[in-house]
């Protein structure tokens, strides 16, 4: 299984922590010297020749607007897979002025807009979304991160809750409902977790960052657990710009800036646009600087 992976030793990373950083940061450092490199994922090439068909299609204009509408909605998906999101947030526009009744693109602009930080649209595109569809199960998990990111925890609790009751075995569901919690109350947000974690499937690799932030695993086991049962390059840099996220949460938690830092920055150099993980990585490094500037 070896040869399926890149094990690169990062004898740097203690070199580059944040650099408004003010305070000694022991922990997590040993962790990050043998830590797993993602190799970035490259640009697919069947996604860029699927964007040049959607291309020669529109440039028609034998195409009835509802029929156009989804095709611009789809070329936007395929331009966000492959990070042009100013390109891919222009068609969801463009599909949303020819069919206004377009649940799923009202989703994805709601996504831009929280990465932009513009969560009044956020909100208003996410409850766009959940009028037209009231079923938009993944709208529930949008509008709760908008709102979490946004500083309204106490709203977003509700949201991400309703997401993770709908599959209560899927750790991710857990993770984010816990960190709306834990901006309320880190007591009652590790009573939640801890009451989450009785339904997760133990098989799911991610269970094990639940078990991270439930202090049940070190990270070093986490770390050490991150290549069983990968089989391909794909997949083990998928799992690690998802692991890279959820070890800033939980550094960030902790107050070491520093090597939460890093590791957003990890997850943002796995190249895995479309991933929530990879999306709102950055975001969280900006929060990091803020809180830095402002520690108050």
């Amino acid at each position: 299984m070896r040869n399926l992976v890149c094990l690169w030793l990062v004898s740097f990373l203690p070199v580059i922590l944040f650099g408004c950083a003010q305070t000694p940061e022991p922990t997590g450092r040993e962790e990050m010297g043998n830590l797993l490199l993602a190799e970035p994922a490259p640009v697919n090439p069947r996604s860029q020749m699927a964007i040049a068909r959607y291309n020669q299609i529109l440039a028609s204009t034998q195409i009835a607007e509802k029929d156009r509408a989804e095709l611009y909605y789809q070329r936007g998906m395929l331009y966000d897979s492959v990070g042009l999101s100013g390109l891919a947030q222009y068609d969801y526009s463009q599909a949303l002025a020819l069919k206004p009744d377009m649940a799923e693109a009202y989703n994805s602009m709601g996504i831009h807009y929280i990465q932009q930080m513009d969560f009044i649209q956020a909100y208003e595109a996410f409850d766009s979304t959940l009028d037209i569809d009231p079923t938009y199960d993944f709208a529930f998990l949008n509008r709760g991160i908008a709102l979490y990111y946004g500083g309204r925890a106490d709203l977003a609790v509700e949201d991400l809750v309703t997401f993770q009751t709908k599959d209560r075995r899927d750790p991710f569901r857990a993770l984010w409902a816990y960190f709306a919690h834990y901006d309320i109350d880190p007591v009652k947000a590790q009573q939640y977790l801890s009451s989450a974690r009785l339904q997760l499937e133990d098989r799911h690799w991610a269970t094990r960052l639940v078990d991270l932030f439930l202090e049940q695993v070190s990270e070093r086991e986490l770390l050490n657990s991150l290549i069983d049962g990968v089989s391909s390059q794909k997949q083990l840099t998928d799992r690690l710009c998802e692991a890279y996220f959820y070890l800033g949460k939980y550094h960030s938690a902790k107050g070491q800036r520093g090597v939460a830092s890093n590791y957003f920055k990890l997850a943002l150099s796995t190249n895995v646009y479309d991933y929530v993980e990879h999306r709102y990585a950055r975001l969280e490094l900006n929060r990091l600087r803020d809180s830095v500037e402002d520690p108050n």
